[in-house]
C-alpha cells in the first residue's frame, strides 16, 4: 500500500498538530499545577497573617477591659471583640471572610488613643501584614481563575479535579501609610445603582484592569462622585454616561448598601466608598453616552442578569461585584418599589 505525497504531507502536518497540541496541554498542565501551589501557599500566608491579627486583637480586647476602664460602653466592645478573636481563629474557612470583616468592624471602634504604644505598633502591623497577604493571595487567585477559566483548558480539563480558588476580601482597618508600608493613591466615594429591567434583571458591565487584560470581572453601572455633586446626582449621571438613559433622580431609591473597598486598578491602590441606589427603568438598548478614554478601553461588555446568571459568572471564574449580588438582588427588587426610607447596611 503506498500513500501520495499529498497525504504524507496531511498525515505529517496532522502528527506535528497532535504533537503541538500535546506539548502545549503538558505545559499548560505544569504552569496550572504551580499557580494552584501558589495560590495554595498564599492561602497559609494569609491565614498566618489573620491569626497573628487575632492574637493581636486578643491582647487590645484585654487591655480595654483592664481595671483602668470604668466605661461599661467600653467593656462591652472589649467583650465582643475577644469573643470575635476567638471565632476567628476557630471558624471554617466557608465562614471565615463574614467573622473576620466582624473583626474588622470591630477594631474599627478601637480607640487607639487608649492602647500602650507597643501595643498600637503591633496592631499596625498585624492589619498591614493582613492587608498585603490578602493582596498576594488575591493576585495569585486571579492568575490561576485567568488560565484555568480558558476556553481550550476547560475543554481539555487540565485543570484536573483541583478545586477553584476563591478571592479573600475583607475591610480593613485604615492605617496610616508610615505604619502599614502601603500608600493608597486614589480615596474616592462612588455612587452605584443596582439598574433593574421589568424581569428584575440588573444590568452588569464587564471589565477589566488595564494592566491585567486577561482578567475580566462585572460591576454594576456608577462611578466615582465629583467635587461639588452629591450622590444621587451623580448616579443619575453615571447613568446617563454609562448606558445613554436619562433618568429623574427621584426615582432612585436608596442608598440602600454601603461597600468599602481597597483594590488596586491601571498601577495605583485606590481605596473606594460606594453607596448603592437602586432603579427600575424600561428594557432598553444599552448605548453608552459618555464614556471616557478608560473606560472606552476597560469596558468591554454588558449583560441584564438573573440571580442564576451572576451565579453561573461566579462559578465560570469571573468575579461579580458587589461580591454575593445573587443574594442581594431580591432585597434591591423590593426596594425599588419601595417609597419608605432605607437604613444604609454594609456589604462586601
Amino acid at each position: 500500500m503506498t500513500f501520495s505525497a499529498t497525504t504524507v504531507l496531511v498525515l505529517g502536518l496532522i502528527a506535528l498538530l497532535v504533537l503541538a497540541l500535546g506539548v502545549w496541554a503538558y505545559s499548560t498542565a505544569n504552569r496550572l499545577d504551580r499557580l494552584h501551589v501558589r495560590s495554595d501557599q498564599s492561602w497559609q500566608a494569609l491565614d498566618a497573617a489573620l491569626a497573628r491579627r487575632a492574637v493581636v486583637a486578643r491582647a487590645v480586647a484585654m487591655s480595654e477591659a483592664g481595671p483602668v476602664s470604668t466605661d461599661p460602653s467600653r467593656a462591652e466592645r472589649a467583650a465582643q471583640l475577644a469573643s470575635l478573636a476567638d471565632r476567628a481563629e476557630r471558624v471554617d474557612r466557608s465562614d471565615r471572610e463574614t467573622i473576620e470583616n466582624q473583626l474588622s468592624a470591630a477594631l474599627s471602634l478601637v480607640d487607639i488613643e487608649h492602647l500602650r504604644p507597643q501595643l498600637v505598633a503591633e496592631l499596625a502591623d498585624a492589619e498591614a501584614r493582613v492587608l498585603i497577604a490578602r493582596r498576594f493571595h488575591n493576585d495569585a487567585v486571579r492568575d490561576t481563575l485567568a488560565l484555568r477559566t480558558r476556553r481550550p483548558v476547560r475543554i481539555l480539563h487540565l485543570g484536573g479535579t483541583a478545586p477553584l480558588p476563591h478571592y479573600f476580601e475583607i475591610t480593613e482597618r485604615a492605617t496610616p501609610a508610615a505604619a502599614t508600608g502601603l500608600v493608597v493613591h486614589t480615596t474616592r466615594t462612588t455612587a452605584r445603582v443596582i439598574l433593574l429591567d421589568e424581569q428584575n434583571r440588573v444590568l452588569l458591565l464587564r471589565g477589566h484592569d488595564p494592566m491585567i487584560p486577561e482578567v475580566a470581572f462585572w460591576f454594576t453601572v456608577g462611578g466615582g462622585v465629583e467635587p461639588g455633586e452629591n450622590l444621587r446626582d451623580a448616579a443619575v449621571r453615571e447613568i446617563y454616561e454609562e448606558t445613554g438613559q436619562r433618568v429623574d433622580p427621584a426615582s432612585l431609591r436608596g442608598p440602600l448598601w454601603r461597600r468599602v473597598a481597597v483594590f488596586p486598578f491601571n498601577g495605583e491602590l485606590v481605596r473606594s466608598e460606594e453607596l448603592f441606589f437602586t432603579l427600575r427603568s424600561p428594557g432598553f438598548e444599552w448605548r453608552p453616552a459618555d464614556l471616557t478614554a478608560l473606560e472606552r478601553r476597560t469596558i468591554t461588555d454588558h449583560r441584564w442578569c438573573t440571580a442564576d446568571d451572576i451565579r453561573a459568572l461566579d462559578a465560570e471564574g469571573e468575579a461579580v461585584y458587589p461580591y454575593h449580588l445573587d443574594e442581594l438582588l431580591a432585597e434591591a427588587v423590593t426596594a425599588a418599589t419601595d417609597d419608605t426610607q432605607h437604613v444604609v447596611r454594609s456589604i462586601r
